[in-house]
């Protein structure tokens, strides 16, 4: 599945979700909460991190508590605004697409 456009709306979510988390969770939590659709390489999702890291939207720390030492991912006040930003035009995109193809039938393949 492409999710080119999609992937910071989803890791804005899952920090949203979860809280203070290292990325490995980040990764799980994506493949669990999505059925496996989600099923993304660390080397899609460290970087995806690290970008919104650089804009401001996630800020990371050392985590020294653990067994060894993992960096933690959370969102900043400018990460929620822009997750609830992102997620008002996604779910305007979805009805505009739904009102172009049709909305799925529970049960229907695509």
């Amino acid at each position: 599945m492409d999710i080119r456009g999609h992937l910071d709306l989803l890791l804005l979510s899952v920090l949203h979700d979860a809280g203070p988390v290292h990325g490995y969770a980040v990764i799980t939590a994506l493949r669990d909460r999505s059925d496996g659709t989600f099923d993304l390489p660390e080397g899609t999702v460290y970087p995806a991190l690290q970008r919104l890291e650089r804009a401001g939207l996630v800020a990371s720390r050392w985590d020294e508590k653990a067994p060894r030492r993992r960096r933690v991912y959370e969102l900043t006040d400018e990460g929620h605004r822009a997750r609830a930003t992102k997620k008002q035009e996604w779910r305007g995109f979805v009805v505009g697409v739904q009102a172009i193809i049709g909305p799925m039938a529970a049960g229907s393949p695509a």
